[in-house]
């Protein structure tokens, strides 16, 4: 429980949170979303990960990422709270299944 609240007591982490309620994000989105670098987006991704809030996929040199679809009670009250972030997709060689404007 220590480790899923800590992870969601985040402005940035609340951000990433948000825009995956649309669906699946390449990390290179989130860079524009939360106007931080690639590698400062990842150490936020990770932790949400450790979490067990959100899940990874790899697809050619990029990952893509979701909300678990199992979340506790707590984080879901948390998700259920969460207004969605639309973002701009970096481009078409990372872009996720889902499209979002």
């Amino acid at each position: 429980m220590e480790k899923q609240l800590k992870a969601v007591s985040d402005i940035n982490r609340l951000k990433i949170l948000a825009c995956l309620k649309q669906g699946e994000v390449c990390v290179c989105d989130f860079v524009d979303v939360l106007q931080v670098s690639q590698p400062a987006v990842s150490q936020q991704l990770r932790k949400l990960k450790e979490a067990g809030i959100i899940l990874e996929r790899k697809k050619g040199t990029w990952k893509h990422y979701r909300l678990n679809e199992e979340q506790t009670t707590y984080i879901q009250a948390v998700l259920d709270e969460l207004e969605p972030i639309s973002y701009q997709h970096c481009g078409p060689d990372c872009s996720s299944e889902v499209g979002v404007d």
